[in-house]
């Protein structure tokens, strides 16, 4: 009966350290309370975005930057500068002279996050020139990046966001382009694959 009870002693004393075990075990392999589950993501998972917002002040210095550091100058100078509406300073040749420009647009964020630019005004020297006259000159005097297209015809100046080439391959979207207000709002896409 002495080994009995030592067998049956020695055996429980086994089940009572199997269950110790299997219950500390299942308390560190199970998630904390405060930490959620992280989920798996999908391989073809969209971009990230990152939600921006500009200043005008902010916008002013990059695109002049922008503008000297990728020589988009040439031969003409040229800046534009964001204030009530986007105005674009510059000379173009005329003959034997360079003429003063300054035109101003009104911008306005499309839906698939490109930018229009609409004519509101354009004065070349003294001169009294037709609108889409004066287009066409910028167009074909000035040196401007792939994704900005003049439309002469529209007295307009379409800026594909979408086209444009930045590092890493992310996309830039406008979301809002309210000058007055200084509510400027971007979206960047940032490729997760």
């Amino acid at each position: 009966m002495k080994k009995t009870k030592w067998k049956a002693a020695f055996i429980t004393l086994g089940i009572i350290n199997i269950l110790i075990f299997a219950v500390f075990a299942g308390m560190i392999l199970m998630p904390s309370k405060d930490q959620p589950i992280p989920k798996k993501v999908p391989a073809d998972q969209e971009d990230v975005q990152f939600h921006i917002n500009a200043t005008k002040e902010d916008l002013n210095k990059m695109i002049n930057h922008y503008i000297q550091k990728e020589g988009l100058n040439g031969p003409i100078d040229y800046s534009v500068y964001l204030k009530d509406d986007v105005e674009l300073y510059g000379t173009i040749p005329l003959f034997t002279s360079n003429l003063q420009l300054k035109m101003t647009l009104e911008p306005k964020a499309l839906d698939n996050g490109d930018l229009i630019l609409k004519q509101k005004s354009i004065s070349l020297g003294q001169l009294d020139l037709p609108v889409s006259y004066v287009m066409e000159l910028i167009k074909n005097k000035y040196k401007l990046p792939d994704w900005v297209s003049i439309q002469p015809n529209d007295h307009l100046i379409y800026v594909s966001l979408q086209k444009m080439k930045l590092k890493s391959d992310i996309k830039v979207r406008a979301d809002e382009f309210n000058l007055k207000d200084d509510k400027i709002k971007f979206t960047l896409l940032v490729p997760t694959n």
